[in-house]
């Protein structure tokens, strides 16, 4: 029996840098929880999301800390045992019930069982041995104190940022990184279970999914675990129900010394789980159950049982989903380099994915909802894959059971991240059952199709001088390549493993080698124009991005400075990356004037229609070379708080223009018009199962809409491929780079070819018409352009924080109109949605200094 353990619990501080004032304080607690939340809660501390308050509470991480419970237990019956059960302690502590010392866990990453058994008493004389139940104590040592002590133990070794991270197995991000906040967390941040059994219970249930043709086999791979010297014969039985209802079932004896058992089923003709935009997500429930077997059933020998106990002494159950599909990577050298080929049930996937962080800096409070919103961002801008970052966390089940059923791939990192890490122990036993741990809970899940060693840690070591740094001390290697490919040759030879991201699959080359295996695209943020993406094709990038502000009310909910500058205080401390501002300035320099710190809100749409930009281009020139480059993860999907950074969706869940951007080049069929050698090139993508058959109609307008050249290109493009047209030499040649633009155009799909940079371009700032009008649900704006409008965005969050809008990024031509439907509760004048500083496009930025005379 498991049940939640809800007593009340309090949290007090007993050592460090605490304030005066709350010494001694005992403060209500929530678990799950940290000790930041129920200090804000409580009403102790600021919130460390807004201004500089995350500066003003850095010694939270620098005390030590007490939560404790008076726990009611009723003693065990004969023969039960009880266990104490930690899902996620976080991080360096000692746990004791009364006086007794149960355990001194330092991994965050890990589930932690202590068995009380003994301690609790016999039945009927618990309440006198302890009247009013039993104290059950947590001490977290501060987390930055342990982290550092843990360091110089093991041999102080090379990490980002600044705090050494790496010597504690805890959540890497939690101690500040390039978007996030240096909050570093103490608490019980995932549940606490009592669970009561006898005879046997389920140790670990690892079920591996396989397909064979039309069959489908579910191994079931179960440690049963058992007190010492008890020998009961039990029944082991799995039962997989399909989706239409078809039940299969299977079971196995287990003798009197057993622990570790298989039990199989196969499903003829089974249904197959897709990726979304290849097939449906067919999901089989599946539930294990150990039971104790009648004496007078028990057969002689250890074949399969008829029966169970007629008293239906069923002792522990586990239940679960999973789905049948293959998996495979195509790693072998090819005539380009090596490719890296993701493959589902042997079709192989133009990934179109994003790298995802913890949803928040306090991860306890990311609940299901939240993530199924996020999966729902996901969703809507065309992502297959989410690649769950080596710095963060092994997600809840809820992450996955999601993209189970949304059809999202998961490529998971384990938890390594830019930095060296010791493989001597203790850390390395820590290493080995955390990740025992994550591959067992995750081996349901279908969506899982990718183990990847490490973020960043193999080209690291590689190109940032950390082997003169490190000299002879161990740094990971003997992870990523020895222990955790090993690991999962036991426990899950199902999925394909990359030792690490990015990785060029040969230890003779170097790791980031865009001809070889997995690509991180950064030189581009760091020192180059967006349009330098174009300078090689690589195989496959799993990380690429340029940064942006977050969303108006994001922003200005969480920075209060006047007056609110680029690099005012407050904004200044929800910038982590260094010299981000200063990279900022450089990438829009090429393209756009940067308008002067007194028009912070012209600064603010330049930088986030420059960040949308940049990310679409280096998309579109990535697609346009499939298959050749396999696909592409951005940097990244979400934020963990308020802050200018790479995400597509900001911390307070807003989606920023460069959602929209993503969504038009994941398109499952996309335009782009590419330099190609001797001339331009109109890209083809489709990423359909059917063959696009089609007229593009490719013209060469002024900005005020007078054709110069046309022609019509009959284009034919196999399911899952691209092909590149070329384009002739009267479209692109004899132009007014000033005043000219290409336009291709096939339905709904289209492409943009400028022959100059925004801020050279004569882009007019007016409209021929705009209205507004109530509409159930929201508000409809109409928009006809006079000239070409570019970019064109409604940022809603200005007039109503909670509003939503269907489509931006939008380029119209002259005359061309649109409607984009706003999605409100709020009653206001329908006229709200058309101020200039609402109706956004990049022409205000070009020709408009004044925006109030934008409309007319």
């Amino acid at each position: 029996m498991r049940q939640l353990l809800d007593e009340p619990w309090v949290l007090t501080a007993t050592d460090g840098a605490v304030p005066d004032v709350l010494r001694g304080v005992e403060v209500a607690a929530t678990v799950p929880g940290v000790v930041h939340t129920d200090l804000l809660a409580a009403g102790l501390i600021p919130d460390p999301y807004l201004d500089e308050n995350e500066a003003a509470l850095q010694w939270i991480g620098r005390t030590a800390w007490r939560y404790r419970t008076r726990l009611h237990l009723s003693p065990p019956a004969p023969g039960e045992r009880v266990e104490l059960v930690f899902a996620g302690l976080d991080t360096v502590a000692q746990v004791r019930l009364d006086d007794h010392l149960l355990g001194t866990p330092s991994n965050m990453h890990r589930t932690h069982r202590y068995d009380v058994t003994d301690l609790l008493g016999d039945e009927g004389a618990a309440t006198a041995r302890v009247p009013g139940g039993h104290d059950l104590v947590v001490d977290l040592t501060a987390p930055l104190d342990a982290a550092e002590a843990m360091s110089q133990a093991q041999g102080p070794r090379v990490h980002t940022n600044e705090h050494p991270f790496n010597a504690v197995r805890k959540m890497a991000c939690n101690f500040g990184w390039d978007w996030g906040p240096d909050l570093v967390t103490a608490g019980i941040w995932r549940p606490v279970l009592v669970e009561r059994w006898h005879t046997a219970r389920l140790g670990s249930v690892r079920p591996l999914a396989t397909v064979d043709g039309t069959t489908g086999r579910v191994e079931v791979h179960v440690e049963v675990a058992r007190p010492a010297g008890e020998g009961a014969t039990l029944s082991l039985a799995a039962s997989l129900t399909a989706p239409d209802g078809t039940p299969y079932l299977a079971s196995v004896v287990v003798g009197s010394t057993g622990s570790d058992v298989v039990v199989a089923l196969d499903v003829p003709q089974v249904a197959l789980w897709w990726p979304r935009g290849y097939g449906d997500q067919p999901l089989y429930d599946l539930v294990v159950s150990l039971s104790s077997l009648s004496s007078l059933d028990t057969p002689d020998t250890p074949d399969t049982p008829d029966t169970l106990d007629p008293e239906g002494h069923e002792l522990d159950r586990w239940q679960g989903r999973t789905g049948f599909r293959t998996v495979t990577l195509d790693t072998e050298p090819d005539e380009h380099g090596t490719p890296f080929v993701l493959s589902v049930n042997h079709h192989p996937v133009l990934v179109k994915g994003a790298n995802w962080i913890p949803d928040d800096a306090f991860p306890h409070r990311v609940d299901h909802a939240r993530y199924a919103t996020r999966i729902v961002d996901a969703v809507e801008a065309g992502m297959n894959l989410l690649r769950v970052w080596g710095g963060g966390i092994y997600e809840s089940d809820d992450f996955y059971d999601l993209c189970d059923e949304q059809g999202v791939l998961v490529w998971q990192d384990f938890l390594f991240a830019c930095a060296a890490y010791a493989e001597e122990p203790p850390l390395r036993g820590e290493v080995v059952a955390e990740a025992t741990e994550a591959v067992t809970r995750l081996s349901p899940h279908p969506s899982l199709v990718v183990w990847n060693g490490n973020n960043e840690n193999l080209w690291g070591h590689e190109d940032w001088g950390w082997a003169a740094q490190l000299g002879d001390l161990t740094w990971g290697r003997g992870y990523y390549l020895e222990v955790l490919p090993e690991l999962l040759a036991r426990l899950d030879p199902t999925r394909p493993y990359s030792p690490g991201s990015p990785w060029s699959f040969d230890e003779q080359r170097h790791p980031n080698d865009p001809a070889h295996g997995t690509t991180h695209l950064w030189d581009v943020w760091n020192t180059l124009d967006h349009t330098h993406y174009r300078d090689s094709v690589p195989r496959f990038v799993s990380e690429f991005g340029y940064q942006g502000p977050p969303t108006w009310a994001t922003l200005t909910q969480a920075v209060h400075d006047r007056p609110l500058t680029p690099t005012s205080p407050a904004m200044s401390s929800h910038q982590k990356a260094i010299g981000g501002d200063d990279k900022l300035n450089r990438g829009i320099a090429p393209h756009l004037h940067r308008p002067p710190d007194d028009r912070f809100d012209d600064w603010h749409w330049a930088m986030q229609v420059q960040q949308a930009r940049a990310v679409r281009f280096g998309l579109e020139h990535l697609r346009s070379w499939h298959p050749v480059c396999s696909g592409a993860i951005v940097w990244q999907l979400n934020d963990c708080w308020p802050v200018t950074s790479w995400a597509a969706v900001d911390g307070d869940g807003r989606r920023k223009p460069l959602w929209f951007a993503l969504r038009h080049a994941y398109a499952p069929r996309l335009l782009s018009i590419q330099p190609r050698e001797g001339g331009l090139g109109l890209a083809v993508g489709n990423d359909t199962d059917e063959a696009w058959v089609t007229h593009v109609a490719v013209r060469r307008l002024d900005l005020h809409g007078d054709e110069r050249a046309l022609t019509t290109l009959a284009v034919e493009v196999a399911p899952r491929s691209t092909v590149t047209v070329p384009l002739p030499v009267a479209l692109w040649s004899d132009v007014d780079p000033a005043r000219d633009v290409l336009v291709a155009q096939a339905g709904i799909q289209r492409a943009l070819w400028f022959f100059a940079e925004d801020k050279d371009l004569a882009l007019a700032p007016g409209w021929a018409s705009t209205r507004a009008e109530r509409v159930p649900g929201g508000y409809d704006v109409h928009l006809t352009a006079a000239g070409l409008q570019r970019d064109v965005c409604l940022l809603v969050d200005k007039v109503d924080p909670d509003a939503t809008v269907d489509d931006g990024m939008v380029t119209l031509l002259p005359g061309e109109s649109c409607t984009l439907h706003v999605t409100s509760d709020l009653t206001v004048a329908p006229e709200a949605w058309l101020a200039p500083s609402v109706v956004r496009s990049t022409n205000q930025l070009v020709s408009a200094p004044d925006l109030q005379g934008a409309h007319r």
